[in-house]
């Protein structure tokens, strides 16, 4: 295995960790897939059966765009979890890493018929780079793939999958990580908020602005330092994931 697969791996098993940390987990359910470095089109996904807490480096499967595994002896992979994310790596080759979620929060947002509202900085971030995605049924159906893509677009990067929960992908993984952990902080505030009676939103041009701003930042290096410092306190808490 190169250096670099090795790092991917050690990131990725981080990233679960810190989805199960964040409460943004669903048992078993729910996936984060990572390109492996090198020549073929291979990601990295989670063994199913697994949760995120188990996850580690060395025992991520590593799978082909058609779902076949190409690590002999490794465990099986959820059938769910090939099917969102292969699509994803085979369209945007800009995209290393996608991470799939069901919390409550979001869930709840992607039910409701506006979807997330720009009430409050967070929601503004990366508003332009958020689609939304039609709920078709558990996502075991390949034909699925065209209508996902198409609703990824050339340049979003989060989808809010109506009565499902959220997508975000990333040119990184600290990248995809961090995108995901604000769109799941807008949700749980607009939950929050739409509990505690009426909403104020700010004028389009402040939601602009704050836009605008936000996405000045937007550069390759997005995340690097909160996914550093968080890989930190997982050192700390005593979890176990570089193995």
């Amino acid at each position: 295995m190169s250096e670099a697969e090795w790092s991917t791996r050690i990131d990725l098993a981080a990233c679960y960790r810190l989805i199960a940390h964040f409460g943004m987990d669903d048992l078993i359910y729910t996936h984060i897939s990572a390109r492996a470095p090198g020549p073929d089109e291979h990601f990295l996904l989670n063994p199913f059966g697994l949760l995120y807490e188990e996850v580690t480096a060395s025992n991520l499967v590593k799978v082909d765009l058609d779902g076949r595994i190409v690590e002999e002896g490794a465990d099986p992979i959820n059938p769910a979890g090939f099917v969102i994310h292969s699509c994803v790596h085979r369209a945007r080759p800009d995209l290393t890493c996608v991470i799939h979620t069901h919390t409550t929060a979001g869930v709840g947002v992607s039910a409701q018929a506006d979807g997330l509202l720009p009430i409050s900085q967070t929601a503004l971030l990366y508003k332009d780079l958020i689609g939304y995605h039609d709920y078709e049924g558990l996502a075991l159906n390949l034909a699925e793939q065209e209508r996902l893509v198409a609703d990824l677009g050339h340049r979003k990067q989060l989808l809010i999958l109506r009565n499902h929960g959220l997508l975000a992908c990333g040119r990184s993984i600290p990248e995809a990580f961090v995108m995901m952990y604000y769109l799941e902080q807008a949700c749980r505030i607009q939950i929050a908020a739409q509990a505690g009676g009426a909403l104020k939103t700010p004028p389009k041009e402040v939601q602009d602005l704050a836009h605008d701003q936000a996405m000045g930042g937007l550069g390759a290096a997005l995340g690097t330092r909160e996914f550093a410092a968080l890989k930190r306190r997982l050192d700390r808490l005593g979890q176990v994931y570089a193995v």
